[in-house]
């Protein structure tokens, strides 16, 4: 398992976010949340963290999510209903899930979400990827 602070990448951090729930990084065109063990992943946390990108990144740029599921925790995969209903966008969506249990809830996620859901075991590819995607080139991390 990778946490985001291990990584050479980590360098380009703009803002850290912790919380009783977990912890959110946030770089430019990118977030990266490690939730913490047990936690739920529901509207109440997701509206925080959207308010928290849109004063830290914009609200007309596109950006990425990556769930770096270090630990175990629950998604309450409806709420991406709320999600739209409230005009949200997300760019790409990742998981980055080092076992079988960080995987269980992408099936939910999948009826929910409107848009593809990549999923990784590495996460330097799921920012390689991510961050390609926002920007629309390739990317090199240790640059």
């Amino acid at each position: 398992m990778q946490s985001v602070k291990e990584l050479e990448f980590f360098k380009n951090i703009r803002e850290i976010r912790e919380y009783e729930f977990g912890i959110f990084y946030f770089f430019d065109g990118l977030v990266i949340s490690e939730m913490k063990e047990g936690a739920i992943f529901n509207w109440d946390i997701a509206e925080k963290i959207i308010l928290v990108a849109y004063q830290l990144l914009g609200k007309d740029k596109p950006i990425a999510y990556i769930s770096n599921r270090i630990n175990d925790y629950s998604v309450v995969p409806t709420d991406w209903l709320k999600f739209y209903k409230h005009r949200h966008r997300l760019e790409h969506y990742s998981i980055v899930a080092y076992n079988k249990s960080g995987l269980a809830s992408v099936v939910l996620e999948r009826m929910f979400f409107r848009h593809k859901i990549r999923q990784f075991s590495n996460l330097e590819n799921a920012i390689k990827f991510s961050l390609s995607k926002v920007s629309g080139k390739e990317i090199d991390l240790s640059a």
